[in-house]
């Protein structure tokens, strides 16, 4: 049975991201702004849906290492395992708005992670916490970011208007506003009902397999909360519209970040034990080699040698978490 529920999770994967898709480049199209924005915002937090239920739960249960864990572990599938995907797929160019406001305050985001985490290297803290105050300035800066990027799409309406002439053509175009928001929220639904079947069932086939908890948790766990995104991102890719898929991890890494722990934390200090200052470096180091691209190879391009090397990298860390 859980062979006939991992074919049905991943088949409603496979077409709630096509509707999903589909529906957010019609809705770009109707309000004319970019399908890289559409992406960071609607596509990239609706995606993200997952780890915010996770985070909280995970919060008022005190599970502090499970929240950040999520939180981390999601961010660097995000990018060395999606990005690096998406651009074997179709190679993309990084607009200048990318390269200069939303890249950089990824990485700013990931460093601002990086130290209200460890508070154990101030001399006299016992150990790491987030507290109330550090999820209030999550949600303080999330709030300003997105504030930033919807003002700011007033500013490149001529940009985003060259896009929405050149997009892929939407099965959906036409159709009523109400219409297409219905449609991305059933698919957004679709996609986090079809991700919790098919990981469901993917352990339960583990399991059976003899596999221990751990190595599942590592690996079928981790990539199980980030398949929304990815999903989403390989479809974007595949039907020539690699801007949204690049909004996609952007959009879900701030909003992991900023919203998913800053609302967790705000509602319960989080308390972490495990998770390892290795991994937020590498969450961070991720997030650099993002901007790094716009400087080799193909400049101010993601090419399918940046892709594989991403890929290579998310291999090497799934490989050192299994060692450690």
């Amino acid at each position: 049975m859980d062979y006939l529920f991992l074919i049905i999770g991943l088949g409603l994967l496979l077409l709630s991201a096509d509707f999903l898709v589909d529906s957010s480049v019609a809705i770009a199209q109707r309000a004319k702004i970019s399908n890289f924005i559409i992406g960071l915002t609607i596509v990239g937090m609706g995606t993200s849906s997952p780890e915010l239920f996770v985070g909280i739960l995970s919060a008022l249960h005190g599970n502090g290492d499970v929240a950040m864990g999520n939180v981390v572990g999601s961010n660097i599938a995000n990018i060395l395992l999606i990005l690096g995907v998406s651009a074997v797929i179709l190679p993309f160019s990084i607009e200048s708005m990318t390269q200069r406001r939303d890249i950089p305050f990824g990485i700013f985001a990931s460093i601002l992670l990086l130290l209200l985490s460890s508070d154990k290297l101030i001399p006299g803290m016992l150990e790491n916490t987030v507290s109330r105050i550090d999820g209030v300035v999550f949600l303080i800066l999330f709030v300003a970011y997105m504030a930033c990027v919807i003002l700011g799409k007033k500013k490149s309406s001529n940009q985003a208007q060259l896009e929405v002439d050149e997009a892929t053509k939407s099965k959906f175009t036409g159709k009523n506003r109400l219409m297409l928001w219905a449609i991305v929220v059933a698919s957004l639904a679709g996609l986090i009902y079809g991700g919790n079947l098919f990981l469901d069932s993917a352990k339960n086939l583990a399991r059976s397999w003899g596999m221990s908890e751990a190595v599942i948790a590592i690996t079928i766990v981790a990539v199980g909360t980030s398949l929304p995104e990815l999903i989403t991102s390989i479809v974007a890719a595949c039907k020539n519209n690699p801007q949204l898929a690049l909004g996609n991890v952007l959009g879900s890494n701030v909003f992991n970040i900023l919203f998913v722990l800053g609302l967790s934390a705000t509602i319960k200090p989080i308390t972490i034990v495990d998770i390892n200052i290795v991994d937020y470096l590498v969450a961070l180091g991720a997030s650099v080699m993002t901007y790094l691209v716009v400087f080799t190879f193909g400049k101010h391009r993601f090419d399918r040698i940046e892709g594989i090397i991403f890929l290579l990298c998310y291999v090497g860390y799934t490989a050192h978490l299994l060692l450690r």
